[in-house]
């Protein structure tokens, strides 16, 4: 078992560290790339460590790698600009603008929503290998845990609006004119992690039921 998640989980670190390789060729950003990178570059030898040390199930460990690559790919084009809509016209004919009416790229709501559904389950997993939690409280904790982190990651996009130039500021935290924007952000983190809390609970239940009966 231990054997199989090590020749999971390797691979697809692998294959993240090839997607941020990919992403930083004839950078179309540089200057605000490097910036959004700082969290990838903490995080790729961590899930490394954790992959060879076997420190989470693969379902965490797929978790965490999406996150990450869903990130890798908001940073090449500093989350404002990833042609989404492109892409959609290319494979369906049609985009977002035209089907939603959207004038604003969303791909940043998408990651923040991302980032609630996708970081429970490993923080909650965590929470109870290593702090002894109950499944209950395991859940309860993720789901803090999703809340505190988006805070503070806004608190922190407030003070690089203070220090940095007001150009660069706005670039990299992605604004595009909306001044609810961090309160958004966080709302739909605290839904994604809400959903996935929800999901895991009902998976849990159901899966007594069948042990029990």
């Amino acid at each position: 078992m231990a054997a199989s998640s090590v020749n999971y989980q390797l691979p697809v670190l692998a294959a993240t560290m090839l997607l941020f390789a990919a992403s930083l060729w004839q950078s179309i950003y540089p200057d605000q790339q490097w910036l959004q990178h700082i969290p990838t570059v903490l995080a790729l030898p961590a899930l490394l460590w954790s992959a060879r040390r076997r420190w989470l199930s693969n379902a965490s460990f797929t978790c965490l790698a999406m996150m990450l690559a869903l990130h890798i790919v908001g940073a090449r084009w500093i989350y404002s600009n990833v042609p989404y809509d492109e892409w959609f016209r290319a494979v369906f004919g049609g985009g977002t603008r035209e089907w939603l009416g959207w004038t604003r790229n969303h791909y940043d709501r998408l990651v923040h929503f991302a980032f609630g559904l996708l970081m429970t389950l490993p923080v909650a997993e965590a929470a109870v290998r290593y702090g002894g939690l109950s499944v209950a409280w395991g859940l309860a904790w993720a789901w803090m845990t999703v809340a505190g982190v988006s805070a503070l990651y806004e608190v922190f996009e407030w003070a690089i609006a203070i220090i940095a130039a007001p150009d660069y500021a706005e670039q990299y935290n992605g604004q595009q004119g909306d001044w609810w924007d961090a309160q958004k952000d966080m709302a739909l983190a605290l839904l994604g992690s809400t959903l996935a809390t929800l999901a895991l609970g009902v998976g849990l239940q159901r899966q007594r039921r069948r042990t029990v009966g």
